[in-house]
């Protein structure tokens, strides 16, 4: 069950090829590698309109060359969700756009949830980085939002972008840590959530120095997430942007882990693309759900 973001007004997958990718973000249009987009491009004429490009460095990492100035950073919105947007020495932008079809879906089942009469919905958000299904499950409705990602700047981000949306008002803890001690913790704690989302990283370090690395410890993470579950849960999410990490490797480690009856949905995450109106791959998903 592939998913598509295609209700965007301030994004947009302008063209891609060459590895790269040519994007407008609100005003500004980026050129970006992407490892995926392994076709040639065939009209080089409009990718000279980047404002922005991405080199990498044959030493890791890369740099931004500037065509034009612009601001530190600036905004988007999606629907009633707005995002602070920030080219990075990492090439990312603080915002991965195509997990808007995760946050509509956590949304529509956050409003249905509460339409039904279920009260104090808590979701939890593990690899939150700057907080993108954060807010959406603020903005929902969600009673409270536990945000988890190692790094106290990228935690920093995810609270503007709080502020961007208003949801000062709203229960969101924004927590640095590893994510599976923070875990275990909670589990000691007798802690349960009614909706889990994870965007595990394909290899990182947690602020100890803690080593993770996703074909070593996603059937971990899934099965302790799982156990955090509520009696009357709504979702388990898990994004995998990890190449050569397949949807039936995802599928089997979903359905294994998770030990509440459900079923688990896997597809890919996709964008749509201007140019000759096709699709950019963009990661997998597995979504556990309790319906059958």
């Amino acid at each position: 069950m592939n998913q598509i973001a295609n209700e965007w007004q301030d994004y947009e997958v302008i063209d891609t090829g060459n590895r790269e990718k040519l994007e407008r973000w609100n005003h500004v249009i980026l050129r970006r590698p992407d490892p995926v987009a392994v076709w040639p491009i065939e009209d080089e004429k409009k990718w000279n309109r980047a404002d922005a490009v991405y080199h990498r460095s044959n030493k890791g990492g890369g740099s931004w060359e500037y065509k034009k100035p612009l601001k530190e950073y600036w905004t988007i919105q999606y629907k009633d969700l707005c995002f602070r947007i920030s080219p990075t020495g990492f090439k990312h932008t603080g915002l991965f756009p195509e997990q808007a079809s995760n946050w509509d879906f956590m949304m529509n089942a956050i409003r249905r949830a509460k339409q039904n009469g279920k009260e104090n919905i808590r979701i939890l958000n593990l690899f939150a980085y700057t907080g993108g299904a954060t807010m959406a499950c603020a903005r929902a409705g969600a009673e409270e939002v536990v945000h988890v990602d190692a790094s106290k700047g990228i935690n920093e981000w995810a609270k503007e972008n709080m502020r961007l949306n208003h949801l000062e008002d709203h229960t969101i803890r924004f927590i640095v840590d590893d994510v599976m001690k923070f875990i275990q913790r909670e589990i000691r704690r007798g802690r349960k959530y009614d909706g889990i989302v994870m965007d595990p990283p394909s290899y990182g370090r947690g602020p100890k120095n803690e080593v993770w690395k996703l074909e070593n410890n996603l059937y971990e993470l899934v099965f302790e997430a799982q156990k955090l579950l509520s009696d009357d849960p709504l979702f388990l999410i898990v994004n995998c942007y990890t190449t050569g990490f397949s949807l039936c490797t995802l599928d089997e480690v979903m359905k294994r882990a998770i030990k509440k009856e459900g079923s688990v949905e896997v597809g890919e995450n996709l964008l749509p693309v201007t140019a000759g109106s096709s699709v950019l791959p963009c990661g997998i998903f597995g979504r556990w759900t309790p319906e059958k």
